[in-house]
This record gives structure tokens, C-alpha cells and sequence, in this order.
């Protein structure tokens, strides 16, 4: 019974550390967003559209993979890409975003720059996020120098 138990307590401090280990990964990707400034990269009037877009389409599908892609309105990153291709490749000043709410389609409206701008924004955003977490985590564990 004594080698069970001391089994048992191997086997599961081991999946503990594998599982630890596994969660502090930051993907190459990860730090290569995290070094960007936003404000710089995702400026619509200084790199133009398509290259913000294609910053865009760079980081997101990381973010996806993640699982912290950005959703603002009950619009995901991805849909605003979806939707920006489309209405650059037609060169339109508006962009309309089609979109599934509580199982309703709808759609939103906004203007091609500022959209282009939101989605770059979201997509670096959101990796820098999961740096800075990495990071900065056991700041918000109790008992870690900070008073209740």
C-alpha cells in the first residue's frame, strides 16, 4: 500500500511539472509582438492599409491558436480581417462586418481605416498580453507583498 501511495505521489508531482513547465511556453511569436509599439505598427496613415493589415493577419492567427483573440461587439479579430480583405481588395471606404449574436446574423458598419487599425491593434494587443501575463503573474497572487 506504501509503494502505491508513493507512486501515486511521483506520478502526480511529475504531471504537476509538466504541466507548469508546459504553461510558462511563450512562442517565438509571443516575444516578437511583444518587442512591437503598437502605435507605430498599426498606423493607418503612415504604413497604409495593406501593410497593417498584413500585420494583422501576421499575429492573429497566433492569437486564435492561444486562445486570446480580441472580441469587441460580439465581433471576433478574425471577422474584422475576413471583412477587410474583402473590402479593400473593392478599394471601399466602408467596411460591413457580417456576424453571428445569440444565434442572430448581423452586421456593423464602420470605416475601412479605423477597422484596419482596430483589427492590427487587436491581434498585437492580445500577444502582448499573454507576454506581459507571463510576466507579471505572481504579482496577483495573495500573500505575494501586497496587502489585503
Amino acid at each position: 500500500m506504501k509503494t502505491m501511495i508513493k507512486v501515486a505521489t511521483i506520478l502526480g508531482l511529475g504531471a504537476a511539472l509538466a504541466i507548469s513547465a508546459s504553461a510558462e511556453e511563450v512562442t517565438p511569436m509571443v516575444k516578437e509582438a511583444a518587442k512591437l509599439d503598437v502605435k507605430k505598427v498599426c498606423d493607418v496613415k503612415a504604413n497604409g492599409l495593406k501593410k497593417v493589415l498584413a500585420v494583422a493577419e501576421k499575429y492573429n492567427p497566433e492569437a486564435v491558436k492561444l486562445g486570446v483573440e480580441f472580441k469587441r461587439l460580439g465581433i471576433t479579430n478574425s471577422v474584422y480581417i475576413k471583412g477587410l480583405k474583402k473590402a479593400i481588395a473593392k478599394k471601399e471606404k466602408k467596411v460591413t462586418l457580417h456576424y453571428k449574436a445569440k444565434g442572430k446574423k448581423k452586421q456593423k458598419t464602420f470605416p475601412t481605416d479605423y477597422a484596419t487599425w482596430r483589427a492590427c491593434t487587436f491581434a498585437v494587443r492580445s500577444l502582448q498580453q499573454v507576454d506581459e501575463a507571463q510576466k507579471t503573474w505572481r504579482l496577483a497572487v495573495p500573500g505575494d507583498g501586497y496587502k489585503f
